[in-house]
């Protein structure tokens, strides 16, 4: 084994060895002795996906760090792509099966050779799947990130988040929730398997803590009729009766239920309520049209019927819930047009790009108005011929 190979190794197994809330520094300690660099320094996405915030050296609540838009940091986490800055700084990005999570800068001693460069790309990848690991055991990197102080609301539901993105074999997934430091009653939720995942996009009704508590409920018996081994109507019709057992019919989610076969691209789904579907098929965009079925929790013993569609290769879907599409600008626009265009001008955009996107366009069209909801954009890709390593 060369020496580039076992500096990557030993700085692998230094992320290994070290304790959760330590792996930045183990990182940085063994990166400064293998490889020629002067200072290194991760950057972790904010909640909003704005901006990129230090761990090792941290800034204090508030302070926004570097900013996603306009910037080599930022360039590299939208593109998953290295991006030099000058001759001597370079930035990866930091992911783990297809989430993105940061950035990590390295300041070389001299300009870098491509050598050098694969290993750090290396060594960047295996950063993201040690963080997220991290994050099972310490607060430290969750405290990084945020730029504010969650809501207790807004912490109950970016808790139940499974995370933002998941590359798997044929297809490529992508989630985003806004506003994202103070949230009301919207949140998404998946599985994934190599070639499968089942997805649920929900809106309790209320606000505050009142949605928060509803929300959990419901992704809770989701899954734990998911994991049953229901299928989305079962999950659908038990999920409907644990609501109304707590709320007796006062309370109700909306809720969309979705099933992917990655091998066939077949779609199966159950529209309990107000989430919206859009394709996007050889750009040109579509809503599809579904059964309104009854919200879960309304009457408790609710029967719930499948529809199927059929994705063509490269075909996109958008979900996204009725805080999108309620929006109104201040002059009393409706967003749902511009959204349309929004999401055909993500053409080439990957999924956690165009998700990011969508929601920036969202945030632009709000502006000068008083936000009354939340909002989420979930995006599939169905990428037939791309496999995960």
């Amino acid at each position: 084994m060369g020496t580039v190979p076992e500096g990557v190794y030993a700085v692998q197994q230094a992320m290994r060895a070290a304790a959760p809330y330590a792996v930045v520094e183990a990182l940085r300690d063994a990166v400064t002795l293998h490889f020629a660099i002067e200072e290194m320094e991760v950057l972790l996405a904010d909640y909003a996906l704005v901006a990129l915030r230090p761990v090792l050296d941290p800034l204090p609540p508030g302070a926004p760090g570097v900013t996603i838009d306009g910037t080599p940091a930022g360039r590299c986490f939208a593109a998953q792509l290295t991006q030099l800055d000058g001759d001597r700084v370079v930035h990866f990005p930091v992911s783990a099966d297809g989430e993105r999570i940061g950035v990590l800068r390295v300041r070389f001693t001299g300009p870098p050779g491509a050598a050098a460069l694969d290993d750090l790309t290396q060594i960047a990848t295996a950063l993201g799947h040690a963080l997220r690991g991290a994050d099972r055991i310490t607060d430290r990197y969750q405290r990084a990130r945020r730029t504010a102080r969650l809501t207790l609301a807004a912490e109950m539901q970016w808790g139940l988040l499974p995370g933002c993105g998941h590359q798997g074999e044929g297809y490529h997934l992508a989630g985003q929730l806004e506003p994202a430091y103070e949230v009301y009653g919207d949140n998404f939720d998946w599985t994934c398997g190599p070639r499968q995942l089942m997805l649920s996009v929900t809106d309790g009704m209320g606000e505050g803590m009142e949605a928060a508590l509803l929300t959990t409920l419901a992704i809770t018996a989701l899954r734990n009729a998911r994991r049953s081994g229901a299928g989305l109507e079962e999950q659908a019709g038990l999920a409907d009766e644990a609501i109304y057992a707590q709320y007796g019919g006062g309370r109700h989610v909306s809720t969309l239920l979705l099933g992917f076969d990655a091998t066939t691209g077949r779609v199966t789904m159950v529209d309990a309520g107000s989430p919206r579907v859009l394709l996007m098929r050889n750009g040109r965009v579509s809503e599809v049209e579904l059964d309104k079925q009854l919200p879960l929790g309304m009457f408790g013993n609710t029967a719930y019927t499948e529809q199927h569609l059929d994705l063509a290769p490269g075909d996109r879907l958008i979900v996204a819930s009725d805080g999108v599409y309620t929006t109104r600008s201040h002059v009393g626009a409706e967003f749902g047009g511009t959204l349309r265009g929004l999401v055909k001008s993500t053409r080439m955009q990957p999924a956690d790009e165009a998700v990011r996107t969508m929601i920036r366009g969202l945030l632009d069209f709000r502006r000068g108005t008083e936000v009354v909801d939340d909002a989420v954009v979930v995006c599939l890709d169905w990428t037939p011929d791309t496999k995960t390593g």
